[in-house]
């Protein structure tokens, strides 16, 4: 609510939002506009009071007595677009007219679970602040913490990447740069510097984009070898490994039906509704295909690419890739169904 009156936007869903085009004139031409903020000015810290609201507890309760781990996600995603508002500046801004800007979340990475398992009657704490910025993109450090005898315990960290937009989002926005104002600053900055480059290494080295090296080659050349009959040697006709499940029938699917109440400030899907229903497919996937009770390690990574619409029809697929001793990597792929062709 605070984020919506902040930004001059519409309380209730209105279908036509109205335009915020008046603001781009209150937008910053260059950062010489921006006064620097350090990594303490973005800072904060919200409770999310389990022990005590009941209510709220049932919605975040699992049906094992355990705490949705998708709720958790989808309630970080929202909790670093509010530490971007912290860290945001602009001091020209005439008291009473909006931010004009427009914040929206690119990816998500390096998300760690610890071994403390969620309780659903203790409070959460979600802290962060912003870690690393761009000319118009900024990195913000989400903890995830539980009160347990007395002290805070961590759950889970994630980097959330986020990008400034102009009020009606269609360009990027200049956004205050950071001046770390110590040592612990300025390395935690080099480290949003080195993961940056980290990420355009990877983009570069993408399956689509390259070729498999010469280890990947050979996995796939040993599993091929196994499933084909030596006796016949023909390539249509494969055979199973002992133990093993064909990769078509270790995967789950369903359709979700997007609502207003689902919207981000912006009247498009909330990144953090889509997070939450993917974890909890792949949770369901792996729970199906191990038969045992699964537990979520980690999350390399979440992509958004393109924006969802309110009222969408959303198709969420699940697939195990890979499996080795108890672990298994599985992936989820959300896209706009067509209901009338049948079509992504």
């Amino acid at each position: 609510m605070k984020i919506i009156e902040k930004m001059g936007l519409q309380m209730s869903y209105n279908p036509i939002q109205h335009t915020r085009e008046h603001l781009v004139k209150f937008m910053p031409k260059s950062v010489d506009e921006l006064p620097p903020r350090s990594m303490r000015d973005s800072f904060t810290s919200a409770i999310i009071p389990l022990s005590k609201d009941l209510a709220l507890r049932d919605e975040y309760v699992g049906y094992l007595n355990n705490i949705r781990q998708g709720r958790l996600m989808e309630d970080m995603d929202l909790f670093a677009v509010w530490v971007v508002h912290q860290h945001v500046l602009l001091p020209n801004l005439t008291p009473g007219t909006p931010l004009p800007y427009t914040f929206v979340t690119i990816l998500v990475d390096k998300i760690d679970f610890t071994e403390l398992i969620a309780k659903p009657d203790a409070d959460i704490r979600l802290s962060g602040h912003a870690t690393w910025v761009g000319k118009s993109s900024i990195e913000i450090v989400v903890w995830l913490e539980q009160r347990r005898l007395g002290e805070w315990r961590l759950l889970t960290k994630a980097l959330f990447l986020m990008a400034a937009r102009d009020p009606t989002n269609t360009s990027a926005a200049i956004i205050n740069p950071i001046n770390p104002l110590n040592e612990i600053e300025k390395k935690i900055l080099e480290g949003g510097a080195i993961r940056k480059k980290n990420r355009q290494t990877g983009q570069k080295i993408d399956l689509l984009k390259t070729e498999p090296n010469a280890f990947e080659t050979k996995l796939i050349h040993d599993l091929f070898i196994k499933t084909i009959d030596m006796k016949s040697k023909a390539f249509n006709k494969r055979i199973l490994i002992p133990g093993s499940v064909w990769m078509e029938d270790a995967d789950l699917s369903n359709i979700i039906f997007s609502h207003p109440e689902d919207r981000n400030n912006h009247n498009k899907i909330f990144g953090g509704f889509l997070m939450r229903h993917g974890v909890e497919l792949a949770w369901a996937l792996a729970h199906t295909f191990s038969k045992h009770v699964p537990k979520l390690e980690h999350i390399s990574d979440i992509n958004f690419i393109k924006p969802v619409d309110v009222n969408s029809l959303i198709s969420m697929s699940a697939h195990v890739l890979y499996t080795e001793v108890n672990f298994m990597e599985i992936v989820v792929i959300a896209e706009i169904f067509d209901p009338v062709s049948g079509s992504m």
